[in-house]
């Protein structure tokens, strides 16, 4: 039986964009600064979780050492890094097609909320949502229980069984496991088949289209 979700919560990046173009590059930037050299591929993996724990990883504990890190990339991302990525097929028509069903829509996003909010004005996306969320540029409400918690709290809604989080990582799936949601892993993004079915995402899909099989 068809369950009944009046909100669908979208993650951006390996959901909506395929932004691994932008994000490896500038990560390439901030390491560089360090001396640190890592091939585009292995940084993949870090789309998704916050800057400050990517960047721990390769620079240590030292909150400075974290920050400076994050103002290197922020140098090359706000440059134009942010807009080096393309819209996935289907997205569009998909946003559409919700919209047209009643349904409200919602991003739940670990990346600064300023971005977000101009990634999808420069895409032309940004018209089918009612609220655009993510991170604090000092990289605080990034955890996705909080940004889904606080997108959700702006449109006055509270989780429930009646909101859907649609995202391609682990961190989406158990966000939204973490405050009673149902998921939607999407398979075109950076987490694999079996990041998500682990993480217990609810359905899994090949193509955004699919959502509409769901919603």
């Amino acid at each position: 039986m068809k369950k009944n979700y009046d909100i669908i919560a979208f993650d951006l990046d390996g959901t909506l964009t395929a932004s691994d173009r932008g994000i490896t590059n500038s990560m390439q930037i901030a390491l560089r600064h360090f001396g640190i050299e890592r091939d585009t591929e292995s940084l993949k993996r870090h789309i998704g979780p916050s800057l400050t724990d990517t960047f721990r990883e390769y620079v240590g504990d030292d909150e400075e050492q974290i920050q400076l890190a994050i103002k290197k990339y922020r140098e090359y991302y706000v440059a134009g890094g942010m807009l080096e990525n393309d819209l996935y097929e289907g997205v569009e028509e998909t946003l559409k097609e919700i919209k047209n069903r009643g349904k409200k829509i919602i991003l739940a996003s670990s990346k600064p909320m300023v971005y977000c909010e101009q990634i999808l004005k420069h895409y032309g996306l940004d018209k089918y949502f009612d609220f655009i969320g993510g991170s604090n540029l000092d990289e605080t409400r990034s955890k996705k229980v909080e940004v889904i918690s606080f997108s959700l709290e702006n449109i006055n809604e509270t989780p429930g069984s009646n909101v859907l989080m649609v995202g391609d990582r682990e961190y989406d799936i158990l966000g939204a496991k973490g405050l009673g949601m149902d998921s939607v892993g999407v398979l075109f993004g950076y987490g694999s088949k079996e990041e998500l079915q682990e993480a217990g995402a609810t359905y899994t899909i090949e193509k955004m289209t699919d959502l509409l099989e769901i919603v």
